[in-house]
């Protein structure tokens, strides 16, 4: 009984942090909006997404943790192959395209499949939800989706790794330093900072318009650091934009246009809305291998978001919610024991 009233009392902290922080999020957006318009509609959406994907997944897998997860990672490969059709426009022949959601979207897919199969315990089952998490890295490499195909890759060798870890804690802050290094990357790139055969051999790979997107991008947070200048009106500012007549508008950096669009504020809120998985995760009495295989998926997914437009797709936003909502249910039936204790 001690040890479920702990448990409780996690998830309730877990929860009143979610809570204030999306809360946060859409308040803020608000905000900025009434400060120098803009369209926080989007924001709003994604908000929505998280929540409502949070919430399914932490009543799916309480009541059926194997068959929802599951179902999840076979929802996440069918939409791998369906994405270019998710969003409406001329935005499937941009000069970036939806590169950001199919990669995202086979990771968080890849991540529900080894939940899947760490809930399952030792039985038959696991090496099956195994084979379905290693058919859908090799779907992200048909859909010709590299950077797809690499995260899930990453999943797949976290997710095995995990067995062995004892505490996840260290591990989770593994996880959140890879984000913040990438993103780092990303705005020295922006900043101008880096050596210039670095950046010239970074040119190809990223694409010379992102790269002015994310100057662009970096150029407007600088210019009203404290509100930016409203949600979605990086399109209306942006040079890079404007040279591209297929541009959907967007910077391709979740983290620039989070600073672009509400300042440093908004910037803060994405991060701390990352920080709030792993914190519930970590936090989370499921076992060590399905916390660590759901944070290693949002890593990917953040580190994919930080190079792309992924969270503009409300499947993305409503997936990894719903991965992180699945990774921190408690099951109404105690789990086998995967072989690694909880923190």
């Amino acid at each position: 009984m001690a040890g479920e009233d702990a448990d409780d009392e996690r998830r309730n902290v877990s929860d009143a942090a979610g809570v204030a922080v999306l809360g946060a999020c859409a308040a803020w957006s608000l905000i900025t909006a009434a400060a120098h318009g803009g369209r926080p509609e989007g924001v709003l959406l994604a908000v929505l997404a998280v929540a409502a994907g949070y919430a399914a997944g932490r009543i799916g897998a309480s009541l059926l943790p194997v068959a929802a997860p599951c179902a999840g990672a076979l929802g996440g490969l069918a939409l791998t192959v369906a994405v270019p059709h998710l969003a409406p426009g001329p935005a499937s022949g941009a000069p970036l395209g939806h590169a950001g959601a199919v990669a995202a979207l086979p990771a968080l897919a890849t991540g529900a499949a080894c939940c899947a199969a760490w809930s399952a315990g030792a039985g038959p089952l696991r090496p099956l939800l195994g084979a379905l998490a290693a058919g859908i890295t090799v779907t992200a490499a048909l859909v010709g989706s590299t950077a797809g195909a690499v995260a899930c890759t990453a999943v797949l060798l976290v997710s095995l790794a995990a067995a062995r870890v004892r505490r996840r804690g260290p591990a989770l802050a593994g996880l959140a330093l890879a984000a913040l290094l990438v993103t780092g990357g990303i705005w020295a790139v922006a900043a101008r900072v880096l050596p210039a055969g670095v950046s010239a051999s970074l040119e190809g790979p990223l694409t010379r318009h992102r790269i002015e997107l994310w100057r662009d991008a970096l150029a407007l947070a600088r210019g009203d650091a404290a509100l930016g200048v409203g949600p979605g009106r990086f399109e209306e500012l942006s040079q890079a934009v404007a040279a591209a007549p297929l541009s959907d508008g967007k910077p391709h950096s979740a983290p620039l246009q989070q600073a672009a669009e509400q300042g440093v504020v908004g910037l803060l809120l994405l991060a701390a809305v990352f920080c709030w998985l792993l914190c519930a995760l970590w936090r989370t009495a499921r076992p060590t291998p399905v916390a660590l295989t759901a944070g290693a998926a949002l890593t990917a997914v953040a580190v994919v978001c930080a190079v792309g437009n992924a969270l503009s797709f409300t499947a993305v936003t409503a997936g990894a919610g719903l991965l992180a909502g699945l990774a921190t249910a408690r099951p109404l039936h105690r789990e086998p024991s995967p072989g690694a204790e909880r923190p």
